[in-house]
């Protein structure tokens, strides 16, 4: 039996961010060269709202209610990526620790939503 050690839970996420930062650094590279100066906090939230705004129009793109040009799939692929890449550098930015908030959040959702399955009747 092939058995694969276990993973630390946060180590995937860990991962990403660090790659996510990355490329981060190489975009301020080019802000910098271009603009002067890297983009604002602010900057880049609302580069963050640009792109998940996106995957709105992509979903329903996906459900042939709204034409996009292109590959849908290939584009909602993408930019759901990059959402979760902006989140990362927005965090980085605000001093959130994503694998810990992550981790924390989901075991607070889990924990409550068992609450709520154990105290509904079984249908």
């Amino acid at each position: 039996m092939n058995e694969t050690p276990a993973r630390d839970e946060k180590s995937g996420l860990i991962e990403a961010d660090e790659r996510a930062l990355q490329v981060r650094a190489q975009y301020e590279q080019i802000e910098q060269r271009v603009l002067g100066r890297t983009w604002t906090l602010p900057e880049l939230a609302l580069g963050f709202t640009n792109d998940a705004a996106y995957v709105g129009r992509l979903v329903l793109a996906a459900e042939r209610t709204w034409g996009i040009d292109g590959d849908v799939d290939a584009e909602l692929r993408h930019k759901l990526a990059e959402c979760l890449w902006w989140v990362f550098v927005l965090a980085d930015r605000l001093d959130v620790d994503v694998p810990e908030a992550y981790e924390a959040t989901m075991h607070r959702i889990g924990d409550g939503l068992q609450r709520t399955l154990e105290s509904m009747p079984n249908s």
